[in-house]
C-alpha cells in the first residue's frame, strides 16, 4: 500500500473503532464527560485530542471495563501477567482470534517461515498470549508446531533434535538457556536443523541477540506484542533486514510520545510508544500507552514492504531504576556485562537501602571455562578483584552508575523459562 491508501484505510477503521469504543462502560464514560462523540473523529490527526489510555486506567476497569460488545460475544479471554498489580484482560470474539492467527501468520511469514516448516513453541501458554498465539498463527501458515510450552528443558533438546524443527519461538533469555544446556549435553549443532528464532515478551539487546545465534547456529528475529492489543504479532523484524519491527498498520495505529510531555514526537526520536487498535471488536483501545521506549520510521525497507517500522524496544519505562540521582535501565547494564568476554550472559541486580541510601549489587556469572582455569591458581583471586573492578568501571564510564559487582559461579544464577526476572528489589524488606 502507498501511505495515501494506509492512512484512508485506517482513517475508516478508526471511525468503526470509535463508534465501537463508545459503547464501552469506560470509553462510554469518557466521551461523556468530554463532551465528545463518535463523529468528532474526521481525521487521523483528531485522535490527537483525545486523552491517553493508561494501564492503570485499564486495571481500574478490571474485569470488563472496556469491552464493547454483549458477554456472549467473549469465546476467549486472556490477561496479563499481573506482575505491577491486578491483571488487564484481554477478551476476545470469533472475529478477533481469527485476525489475531492471521496477523502472526503475517508475522511469521516475515520472519522467513514457511508452510510445511516445523516451529518448536517454547512460549508459555495459558493466560499468557505467547505460545496460543505462536501456535494458532503458525498453524494457519500450514506449518507444523511442536507445543513444547516453557520448562524442561532436556526434553526441549530431545525433540529439537529428533523432530528437526526448523523454527523456534521462545522469550530471548529461554532460548540462551536452552543455547547452553545444548552446549552441555555436548550435541554438535549439526544434530539440529534449527534455522530461525522467533523472540519476544521481554527488552533484548544486540549482544544478546548475537550470543543466541551463536550459540543456537540460527538468525534471530524480535517480534512485538502486548495482550491488551491482540497478543504476539503486533509488529516483527523481516528477516531479510531485521534493521526494524514492522508494524501492521493496517491493524494498529502507532505514535510515539514524549514520555514526560505527552507531545507526539517526529519520527526517528525515541519515546513512549502508544497504540490504537483499528480493528478489534471485543475490547478496542484508543491511544494505549505501552511503556516501551522506541522510535518510529517510515523509510523504505529493503524487503519491499511499506508500513512504518519501530526499532527494538530498548526498555520499559516502568523498569527504571534510580539509583542516587542516576536513571538506568536494565538493558543498558546488560548492554555492557556481555561485552566482557570473561561474563556469561546470566546476571541479577539486586536494590539495597543502607543508610537512607539506595545501593545497587551487579551479580553476574564467569564463563565456566574462565572459572576452570582460574581455579586453584595463586592468582585466582586478583584476577577475581581486577575482573570486578574492570566491570564496575564500565558501568561508572557508560552509565554514570556507581555498582558493586559480585562474580557469580556458572549456573549459580537462576535460569528463566519465560520472562527473565533480572531485579530484586529488597528496598522495601
Amino acid at each position: 500500500m502507498s501511505r495515501a491508501e494506509l492512512e484512508s484505510l485506517q482513517l475508516q477503521r478508526l471511525k468503526e473503532t470509535v463508534l465501537r469504543a463508545s459503547k464501552s462502560p469506560y470509553y462510554g464514560s469518557l466521551f461523556k464527560s468530554l463532551g465528545l462523540s463518535p463523529e468528532s473523529f474526521t481525521s487521523l490527526d483528531s485522535l490527537g485530542a483525545f486523552p491517553f489510555t493508561t494501564k492503570k486506567q485499564l486495571r481500574d476497569s478490571y474485569p470488563f471495563g472496556t469491552l464493547a460488545v454483549a458477554p456472549d460475544e467473549v469465546v476467549r479471554v486472556h490477561a496479563s501477567s499481573g506482575t505491577r498489580g491486578k491483571p488487564t484482560l484481554a477478551p476476545y470474539t470469533s472475529n478477533d482470534l481469527r485476525t489475531w492467527a492471521t496477523l502472526v501468520a503475517r508475522s511469521l511469514r516475515a520472519a522467513g517461515v514457511r508452510q510445511r516448516d516445523i516451529v518448536h513453541n517454547a512460549y508459555g501458554y495459558g493466560l499468557f498470549t505467547g505460545g496460543i498465539g505462536l501456535h494458532y498463527g503458525a498453524e494457519l501458515l500450514g506449518a507444523t508446531v511442536i507445543p513444547a510450552g516453557a520448562g524442561r528443558t532436556a526434553q526441549q533438546i530431545t525433540l529439537l533434535e529428533d523432530l528437526g524443527a526448523r523454527v523456534l519461538c521462545s522469550t530471548p533469555s529461554y532460548a540462551l538457556n536452552i543455547g547452553y544446556a545444548m552446549e552441555e549435553s555436548q550435541k554438535p549443532l549439526s544434530n539440529f536443523k534449527l534455522e530461525i528464532g522467533i523472540f519476544g515478551a521481554e527488552p533484548w539487546t544486540e549482544p544478546m541477540r548475537q550470543q543466541i545465534e551463536r550459540k543456537l547456529g540460527i538468525k534471530a528475529v524480535d517480534i512485538y506484542g502486548m495482550s491488551e492489543l491482540m497478543g504476539p504479532g503486533v509488529a516483527i523484524e523481516c528477516l531479510e533486514a531485521r534493521l526494524g519491527l514492522h508494524i501492521w498498520e493496517d491493524h494498529f495505529l502507532p505514535e510515539v510520545i514524549d514520555p514526560q510531555s505527552g507531545l507526539v514526537l517526529p519520527d526517528g526520536e525515541e519515546g513512549e510508544l502508544v497504540m490504537t487498535t483499528l480493528t478489534k471488536e471485543a475490547a478496542p483501545l484508543l491511544r494505549l500507552r505501552t511503556g516501551d521506549l522506541t522510535a518510529l520510521t517510515r523509510e523504505s525497507c529493503s524487503c519491499g514492504r511499506t508500513m512504518s517500522r519501530m526499532t527494538r524496544v530498548r526498555a520499559r519505562i516502568d523498569d527504571m531504576i534510580i539509583v542516587r540521582g542516576v536513571n538506568v535501565y536494565p538493558s543498558e547494564i546488560e548492554n555492557i556485562l556481555l561485552q566482557v568476554d570473561e561474563l556469561a550472559p546470566h546476571y541479577l541486580l539486586i536494590l539495597r537501602r543502607e543508610k537512607a541510601l539506595d545501593e545497587l549489587s551487579v551479580q553476574v556469572e564467569i564463563k565456566e571455562e574462565i572459572q576452570s582455569s582460574w581455579t586453584n591458581t595463586e592468582h585466582e583471586s586478583t584476577k577475581l578483584r581486577e575482573l570486578e573492578q574492570r566491570i564496575g568501571q564500565l558501568l561508572k564510564e557508560h552509565l554514570g552508575l556507581t555498582a558493586g559487582v559480585e562474580l557469580a559461579p556458572s549456573r549459580s544464577i537462576g535460569r528463566s523459562e519465560g520472562k527473565a526476572c533480572r531485579l530484586v528489589d529488597l528496598r522495601q524488606g
